[in-house]
């Protein structure tokens, strides 16, 4: 299950996230690694990709500027929002459709009857808002289902391995200044005695030269995939070819050093 918190939060936060992240930075480092991914495959025409907990849509609009034929998917009504305003910005053509996991293949059935999509990308530590078990294996159910057979999905998480093990706490702080205001954005977890996370978000906000801060508080339960439970769960749920990574990159995965968990399967 996704905790109750998750789409409130994400609505909330969806104004700040685009300021949150550096996309040019965060896009140059990631997309040689996934369009090598995807060159990998074998079709006739453009790549049809979907992007699963899609955001504010940056991903997807790289994509779709490189010619791939992408649709877009998010819980979050207020990410949806914005990838679509995002798009519009961008001059690219991107169907973008408020879904869940679990919930892909009736919202995308018209490319399911298609033939399924190429690709699925779920990105962004996103997954892991599935706060236990059967829900996992329910959302890898429906994204085998809604790839064609020899799909390629690629997984982003954080290396919930090496967090548990260490008890990391705080993750590094970010700071943007824009148009006379000053943000500062702290993320920490709260590790629960059920063995779920708490995701902690605190967004600091000044008008300059005022030395007056307002904050806002909010949270979402987290469910620490690790390796192994991953790796399980999708042969379960009819993949293959599974590999691993450290990173949006060719980087070797280290339990205890690796900031991220990234895994490419294919559907059998």
């Amino acid at each position: 299950m996704m905790d109750n918190n998750s789409n409130s939060m994400y609505d909330t936060f969806s104004t700040d996230y685009d300021r949150f992240v550096n996309w040019p930075g965060r896009l140059a480092l990631e997309m040689p690694f996934i369009e090598a991914q995807l060159t990998r495959l074998e079709t006739t025409g453009p790549l049809r990709l979907l992007d699963a907990a899609c955001g504010t849509g940056q991903h997807a609009i790289a994509l779709a500027q490189r010619g791939y034929a992408v649709c877009g998917a998010d819980l979050s009504a207020g990410m949806i929002e914005r990838a679509r305003l995002n798009a519009a910005q961008a001059d690219v053509k991107i169907n973008f459709k408020q879904a869940g996991f679990g919930n892909l293949a009736p919202v995308f059935e018209a490319d399911l009857n298609a033939g399924g999509f190429d690709a699925l990308l779920c990105l962004g530590n996103s997954l892991p808002h599935l706060t236990d078990g059967p829900a996992l294996a329910g959302a890898l159910a429906d994204f085998a289902k809604i790839l064609r057979p020899g799909g390629l999905f690629i997984l982003q998480n954080r290396n919930f391995d090496a967090v548990v093990a260490g008890l990391k706490r705080w993750m590094e702080p970010q700071s943007q200044h824009e148009a006379g205001v000053d943000r500062v954005f702290l993320r920490f977890y709260d590790f629960l005695s059920d063995g779920l996370i708490q995701f902690n978000l605190i967004t600091l906000q000044r008008s300059v030269p005022s030395e007056n801060w307002t904050q806002t508080i909010s949270a979402s339960l987290l469910y620490p995939q690790r390796r192994s439970e991953l790796e399980a769960a999708l042969l379960q749920a009819g993949f293959k070819e599974i590999k691993v990574y450290g990173a949006l990159n060719d980087s070797p995965f280290d339990a205890v050093t690796s900031g991220n968990l990234v895994i490419t399967a294919r559907r059998s």
